[in-house]
């Protein structure tokens, strides 16, 4: 896919005019039946759509069975019939979170607001108002674009990494739909230089603090119930680009039919704090976000792929869930 730059850091979606081709009218008639549902009722889809997606999450068995073995990393005390539930939901949280943020694309926000509930917003309020630099901790749940995009609309620059999409037309669709209101993307391929720079020039940093980044650069930490390899940046970020790290995690209460914005206190406790104090905390705040609402999270991810030495990666453990053929 060719790109852009309006800026040498910065990446801008580019439409091509190879989009028109018959291989990617599935995708625009996917994503036409997106902004279609965008403009029903909320309370009206959000049952239609909690049924396709547990239904596409039986049918997605290598989704469901990695969801089903953070799972029972994570909460091996939870009963295996309710973890079958939490993932069910989570499935149909997906369904609904992305038509959201078609809504949320397609709608002006004033239209869209009244569902929307910040909680603990005040602890946002002195930082845009003394204009100091801020990095938001965002665990990936399943509405995790729609928190930066109203805070864009609102005139809040926001700067996000990003990876690449495989398929060309979603990823040009997906980044567009991001930046529908503002703001900067940066894809991880350029490094993370150029998020710094966005943040160091007044654009609140939108962090995503869960992925495996592997064992070379990462800490050994406990995670839910388990460990995970987790990177410990947030400790060089804070200083390198003067910022506070606030958490923060969108859920979406389907009963309804709101999404509730969780903000926490700053984590003004990891400037001295050494690497694996670092990472822990950052686990931590995750922990604290994803506990009360484990549906709204993306187990689907390889989150514990990396282990200890003489571990065997949970994924190719064919005793926990056999992978179906």
């Amino acid at each position: 896919m060719q790109t852009e730059k309006k800026a040498p850091v910065e990446f801008i979606p580019q439409f091509q005019k190879s989009f028109y081709h018959p291989r990617y009218w599935g995708i625009w008639l996917g994503t036409g039946l997106m902004a279609a549902m965008g403009y029903v009722p909320a309370r009206i889809r959000d049952p239609f759509l909690g049924s396709v997606g547990r239904l596409a999450g039986k049918l997605a068995k290598s989704a469901r069975r990695r969801a089903q073995i953070n799972l029972l990393y994570c909460m091996p005390d939870v009963a295996e019939s309710e973890r079958e539930k939490i993932i069910d939901q989570m499935f149909a949280t997906a369904a609904q979170s992305m038509v959201l943020m078609a809504e949320l694309a397609c709608r002006k926000p004033a239209q869209f607001s009244s569902r929307v509930r910040w909680h603990e917003e005040e602890i946002l309020q002195p930082f845009k108002e003394q204009g100091k630099n801020v990095i938001l901790l965002v665990p990936h749940g399943w509405a995790i674009d729609i928190p930066a995009m109203l805070l864009a609309s609102r005139g809040q620059n926001v700067a996000a990494m990003f990876h690449n999409q495989s398929n060309p037309l979603v990823d040009y669709l997906w980044n567009a739909v991001r930046l529908r209101y503002g703001g900067r993307l940066h894809a991880r391929n350029d490094g993370i230089k150029p998020f710094i720079s966005s943040v160091r020039q007044g654009y609140w940093g939108y962090y995503l603090p869960d992925e495996d980044h592997g064992a070379e650069h990462s800490e050994f930490v406990d995670f839910f119930a388990t460990y995970k390899a987790t990177l410990p940046a947030l400790g060089r970020l804070t200083k390198v680009c003067r910022a506070t790290i606030i958490p923060l995690f969108p859920v979406y209460n389907t009963k309804e039919s709101r999404l509730d914005i969780f903000i926490r206190p700053p984590m003004d406790d990891l400037i001295d704090a050494d690497d694996h104090t670092i990472a822990r905390r950052m686990n931590e705040e995750v922990e604290l976000l994803v506990g009360p609402n484990p549906e709204q999270y993306a187990w689907i991810l390889k989150l514990l792929k990396t282990r200890k030495p003489g571990e065997i990666e949970p994924y190719s453990r064919d005793e926990l869930y056999p992978r179906k053929k």
